[in-house]
């Protein structure tokens, strides 16, 4: 499944309301750590069928950061059924972010 870049809330919500498990990836071009989860997260998005991937970068979705409350970058949240499920700030491995999905 593709990894749809998110940049509304209103994109969002539409996403959430559409598919059963949602993993949401906030990031920035300029931050490290980010650069290296980002093609985990691509490789894990083509494992994972059942899910839909979205990427927002927080510097162009300030909003959307704010009402998940993101402080820190990478953070990733996962969904299901609209609601917010899990969250986690910091790089994660290949494992642990399939761990984290399931």
């Amino acid at each position: 499944m593709d990894i749809k870049h998110v940049k509304s809330i209103e994109e969002l919500d539409n996403l959430l309301k559409n598919n059963k498990s949602v993993v949401v990836d906030f990031f920035a071009d300029w931050c490290g750590p980010c650069k290296m989860l980002a093609p985990i997260f691509e490789q894990v998005s083509g494992e994972v069928v059942d899910t839909q991937f979205v990427k927002v970068n927080v510097d162009e979705a300030s909003e959307l950061a704010n009402q998940y409350g993101v402080r820190s970058i990478p953070t990733v949240i996962s969904f299901k059924d609209g609601n917010l499920a899990k969250q986690n700030t910091g790089f994660m491995s290949r494992d642990v972010l399939l761990d984290f999905i399931k």
